[in-house]
């Protein structure tokens, strides 16, 4: 959803806005981390390993600590935590103070924050979560850097480094010498990951980068030409630049606010940003299964972005 509003974003913000740079620079970081994760998660998929095991993608099993795991393995033996990376460049791990550095091509450096600090910390979040219900099972954990392109100068002192497709061979590698779960308990503790995982929903873009509403362009955007400036008909939406029509172009359209502007919207607000009159503003939020609070004027609507629209 992160990287859905910051599309969006840009969509609506004009060519010259000085937070374009920051809100793509962003959003080219998140399709990386994504093509990461999923060029793991093809590895797994087609690898078949000669013991039961669950895997599960961007879990984040708890409310009390809000914590995200990349990958993480559970077997009836173990549980392996894996933090994904894909930067590009030459990539030096240190210690004091924990930073990884990126070297580009043209000898430009960046800092981020150590992925060994981010597999620490989520290895001992997923410990404690695992200890609230009384298991106790050997955990192990590993860095995996998406593509071997990414060249690592300096590794970390401790940790695992690997390539997706050494992936399958270090968890075959991981001691299966004693069982701690039976199988029935090992099913019982996968529902529960699943069971507890919390939809990770980000703040509205003008929340997270301080962008005024007023410098968004309101409207309904055609999926056709790309375009803002679809009219509302009695029974849809029509682009007057391709003569595309939508019925359901105004569901689209306020997931959009939600994401950008604020978490509630009211009539007016409705009206205003769809270019709509107070009765057909009305009907559309009463018709979209928002969440309402207060009356008349006062009302506001509420997405639930953990309902499938």
């Amino acid at each position: 959803m992160k990287l859905e509003g910051l599309i969006s974003a840009q969509r609506r913000l004009p060519g010259v806005h000085s937070a374009l740079p920051l809100l793509a620079s962003k959003q080219a970081s998140i399709e990386a981390g994504i093509g990461g994760e999923e060029r793991v998660a093809e590895v797994l998929r087609k690898y078949s390993f000669p013991f039961d095991h669950h895997i599960f993608h961007d879990l984040s099993p708890s409310k009390v600590e809000n914590f995200q795991v990349d990958t993480f393995t559970l077997s009836p033996w173990f549980g392996a935590v894996l933090e994904v990376k894909n930067i590009g460049g030459t990539l030096e791990f240190k210690d004091n103070p924990p930073q990884l550095i990126r070297t580009r091509e043209d000898g430009h450096k960046d800092g981020y924050e150590n992925p060994v600090v981010q597999l620490e910390r989520n290895y001992e979040l997923m410990s404690d979560w695992l200890r609230s219900r009384n298991i106790k099972i050997p955990l192990y954990g590993a860095i995996v850097l998406a593509y071997p392109k990414q060249m690592v100068a300096v590794p970390p002192k401790k940790t695992k480094i690997l390539f997706p497709n050494l992936v399958p061979s270090y968890l075959e590698s991981i001691p299966r010498v004693e069982q701690k779960l039976d199988l029935e308990a090992f099913h019982w503790l996968s529902t529960e990951l699943l069971n507890s995982h919390q939809m990770y929903i980000p703040k509205p873009i003008c929340e997270s980068y301080h962008i005024p509403f007023g410098d968004f362009k309101p409207g309904v955007w055609c999926l056709l030409c790309r375009r803002i400036g679809m009219v509302k008909t009695p029974r849809t939406w029509v682009c007057p630049f391709c003569n595309a029509k939508d019925h359901l172009a105004h569901e689209r359209t306020l997931r959009e606010w939600f994401l950008i502007h604020k978490r509630s919207i009211t009539n007016r607000e409705c009206r205003e940003f769809l270019g709509v009159d107070i009765y057909t503003a009305n009907r559309i939020l009463n018709s979209m299964n928002l969440h309402s609070e207060g009356k008349y004027r006062y009302r506001a609507y509420t997405m639930d972005f953990t309902l499938k629209m």
